[in-house]
This record gives C-alpha cells, structure tokens and sequence, in this order.
C-alpha cells in the first residue's frame, strides 16, 4: 500500500496548494486580451497623429504633390508601352487607391476636429470660469469701494472742522475770552520790556 503522507488524501492537495500560478495572483483579477490591447492604444497618441495627417491633408503642397502624382500616372500608363503598363485606360487602380485614401482621410480629418472640438470646449469652459472670477472680483471691489465712500461721507471734511473751531473760538472770545487776550497783551508787553533792559 502506498503511503499518501502524513495528512493522508490531503498531502497532493498541500502541494498543489504550494505552487504558484503562472499568471496573476487569484486575488488579482486576470487581465483579458482586449484590455490589453486597449491598454496598448493610447487615444491621445492616435489623436495627435491623426491632427498631423489632417493638418498635411489640409496644405497647398499636399494638393500639389496629389495632383503631380496623378498626372504622372495617367501620363505613365497613356505613354508607356502596353507590356509595362500597371493601370490601363479606365485606371481602376488609380480610382481605387484615390477612394482608399479618401477611406482614410475623411476619419482622420473627423477625429482631427472632435479633438479640436474638445480642445475649445475646454478653453471655453476655462473662459467662463475666469469670467466668472473677474466678475466675483468686479462685485468685490465695487462694494469696496461703496464702503469706503460711505465711511468717507462721515468723515469731517476740512471746512466742517474749521466751522466747528470758529464757533469754539467765539465762545471762548466771550466775556472771559477778552481778559485772556489782555493777559497774553500784558505778559508779551512784559517780555518785550524784560529783552530791552538786558544790557547788550
């Protein structure tokens, strides 16, 4: 009789246990091809690229170098002798790489403008919020400066105290504001009188 090991069945089932998964760990869910492939395309890369192509379909030089490359297939395939020849007189070639180019260019200019799209929406998102904040800002200093016209408003104005200082003046020049104008006559007679005997 076989021995199975100290915890009998359970020994095979303790080693397989031990092993470790090629893989992932099984608390880590798997990864599926798809995810992969998806984490392998960037949109933003492919955006980009698709911006250039559009931008280059967009140029004088690429209407002219198109137009070029056409004339000298027709031209080639009109001239040449009939044994060298690619593209016979209906230049169904010809017509099927034009439609395969405008296949490819018609979604690379539509990305290239949903990206431009993006962009702008952003921009003008950005915009709304900077006028938004220059309005807060505007609010802001306008009560400001409301406030301080008002605390400016019960200021006393120059005129006020110069009017409230007369009117102290002229009632201190009553009956008691006269005897103190003749003591401070009497007190600079003195000094004067004091400065003249003092021998030079």
């Amino acid at each position: 009789m076989r021995r199975l090991g100290r915890l009998g069945g359970l020994g095979r089932l303790g080693r397989l246990g031990r092993r470790r998964p090629r893989g992932a760990r099984l608390d880590q869910p798997r990864l599926s091809r798809r995810s992969a492939l998806r984490s392998a395309y960037e949109p933003d890369a492919f955006g980009r690229i698709a911006e250039r192509a559009a931008r280059f379909i967009g140029t004088a030089r690429y209407l002219v170098a198109q137009s070029v490359v056409i004339v000298l297939w027709v031209a080639y395939n009109i001239i040449a002798p009939q044994s060298v020849r690619f593209d016979n007189f209906p230049f169904i070639f010809l017509t099927l790489v034009l439609s395969l180019q405008a296949a490819y260019a018609a979604p690379l200019i539509l990305l290239a403008q949903n990206r431009q799209d993006d962009r702008d929406r952003a921009n003008l998102a950005q915009d709304r919020e900077q006028t938004i904040r220059n309005r807060e800002d505007t609010e802001y200093l306008a009560r400001e400066l409301a406030a301080m016209r008002i605390t400016i408003g019960e200021l006393a104005t120059r005129d006020f105290l110069r009017s409230e200082l007369r009117g102290l003046l002229a009632e201190l020049e009553g009956p008691d504001g006269d005897r103190a104008k003749d003591r401070d006559r009497e007190r600079r007679r003195r000094r004067g009188g004091e400065r003249s005997l003092r021998p030079p």
